[in-house]
């Protein structure tokens, strides 16, 4: 009898095994079609068949990767390389999701392996080398750090000197100001795919690095009774739709706020020209036009996903050493009316942090991998109570729980924050006291959901929500400019 449930065993087995392969095709057909989390519910089901096969592991390492769930993808990948040490599709995908999460030495580690397996793989071996060069730039670029004598950018411009060529026909600022004539001359000359001459990007640069660099950590406004402010998520760098937003909701003005909540650049291909329009209306506005430093303004990000590949291609590498300048002064977090409390990321790793710890950061610096600076700019919600670790792989994930102490202890209503698509361009969760909103509709020209933004009107606090959707853009493809080492397919 032994014998005959051990046959029937094999048998189950090798129909699960067939059944998981129906599965991983279904989720293969769902990453095709750029549906994601269809791709993994799918792939999930097939492991859960067969929790011994690699490929299964390594596509839904991939499907993370998309959906930005760096530290996801990491653990798929290193549980591919457990269950086959010798599959090598496992190793290019653990470099990628170190990769994503700038841990280049670790990564670098992993294609090694590719390349001493795979000696004539030539895409290997490109990898390999791009990735060396990462490594070797930050190791000369902590060098030059520790020199306390690290000057700034704006030290060695000489921005009077530059001259506007006579051919030049776009829009100048006048005697070095930005006033609203510049700024529409300059959102039309953008809109027709032109390039804002050096002299003015290197002035509003300087200017906006100045005013940024006098601004506290946590900015606080009040709102009178009769005014509102318009609050606006992720944009990464879909110009045409923050055109759109400006359309239906009026340009930035000082009886029209605005507070755009981080993550102004990368993946999208017209950073530069979000970015400089940004920081125009912030010179414009200085009061009433207010923004906020996402886990985008940082160098490790813009390295992987285009704003440095993009800054580069349309001007110099010494401009982008300026916008990585410029970007660490941006603040962290803003209160409105003592009661809302806006953020890019989210809440903290840990319970106690108040109001006061804010203000005291010093924030003119690259994020750290832990502690409240990180956890603004890279924590998420979660609908279950307490902390998990974060499916990022960076700060953490809090529960409704952590958000009520948190807004008890520092007598706050909600909190406003971005940092993750929604399908509406908003959600609101945690009953009410976690909200989140998305700017960037059809993100990544694939996501097919809708951008949202917020009205808070100083009578009441209590949030508005208008959604829009994708409007046309040229024929420039998001990630146009990212590194190629955040590039790869699925099996």
């Amino acid at each position: 009898m032994a014998h005959i449930s051990e046959n029937g065993s094999e048998k189950k087995m090798a129909e699960g095994g067939n059944d998981a392969e129906l599965l991983k095709e279904k989720a293969n057909k769902y990453f095709k079609e750029k549906d994601y989390e269809n791709a993994i519910k799918y792939y999930t089901e097939a492991l859960e068949l067969n929790p011994s096969n690699a490929i299964y592991y390594s596509n839904r390492s991939l499907a993370y990767l998309r959906t930005e769930c760096y530290g996801y993808a990491l653990a798929d990948a290193t549980k591919a390389l457990e269950v086959d040490k010798n599959y090598i599709k496992g190793y290019y995908r653990r470099a990628t999701s170190n990769m994503a999460l700038g841990k280049f030495k670790a990564a670098l580690k992993d294609y090694e392996t590719v390349v001493r397996v795979r000696p004539n793989d030539k895409d290997a071996r490109m990898k390999y080398q791009e990735c060396n060069k990462i490594v070797k730039q930050k190791a000369f670029e902590r060098a030059i750090a520790s020199d306390e004598t690290k000057k700034s950018v704006v030290d060695s411009l000489d921005i009077e000197n530059m001259t506007i060529e006579d051919d030049y026909t776009g829009p100048k600022l006048e005697d070095g100001k930005v006033t609203l004539k510049f700024m529409k001359e300059m959102m039309d000359w953008f809109k027709d795919q032109k390039k804002l001459h050096r002299k003015c990007a290197y002035q509003i640069l300087v200017q906006v690095k100045d005013v940024l660099s006098k601004l506290p950590s946590l900015v606080e406004i009040t709102l009178k009774e009769t005014e509102k402010i318009t609050i606006c998520g992720d944009t990464h760098g879909q110009y045409y739709d923050l055109l759109n937003i400006f359309k239906l909701n009026g340009l930035p003005s000082d009886t029209n706020p605005y507070l755009f909540n981080g993550d102004f650049v990368d993946r999208g291909s017209f950073s530069v020209e979000v970015i400089l329009t940004l920081f125009g209306f912030k010179l414009l506005y200085p009061n009433n036009f207010h923004l906020l430093r996402g886990n985008h303004e940082t160098d490790n990000m813009n390295q992987m996903y285009g704003f440095e590949g993009e800054v580069k291609a349309k001007y110099t590498a010494q401009m982008f050493q300026l916008f990585s300048e410029v970007f660490q002064w941006l603040p962290l977090a803003q209160c409105i009316n003592n009661k809302v409390l806006v953020m890019h990321g989210g809440l903290f790793s840990e319970d106690g942090v108040t109001l006061e710890d804010l203000r005291k950061i010093d924030r003119n610096r690259q994020p750290p991998d832990s502690g409240p600076m990180c956890d603004l700019l890279w924590s998420d919600p979660q609908p279950q109570n307490g902390r998990s670790i974060s499916k990022r792989g960076v700060s953490c994930q809090f529960g409704p729980d952590v958000t009520d102490r948190f807004l008890e202890q520092n007598k706050l209503d909600f909190i406003v924050r971005s940092h993750e698509v929604k399908a509406e361009g908003y959600e609101v969760t945690h009953s009410g006291k976690c909200i989140t909103v998305f700017s960037a509709p059809n993100y990544c020209d694939q996501m097919g959901n809708k951008g949202a933004y917020i009205h808070l009107r100083g009578s009441d606090l209590k949030p508005e929500f208008h959604q829009f959707t994708a409007v046309p853009h040229p024929n420039v493809k998001p990630m146009a400019y990212a590194n190629t080492l955040m590039q790869l397919g699925m099996m």
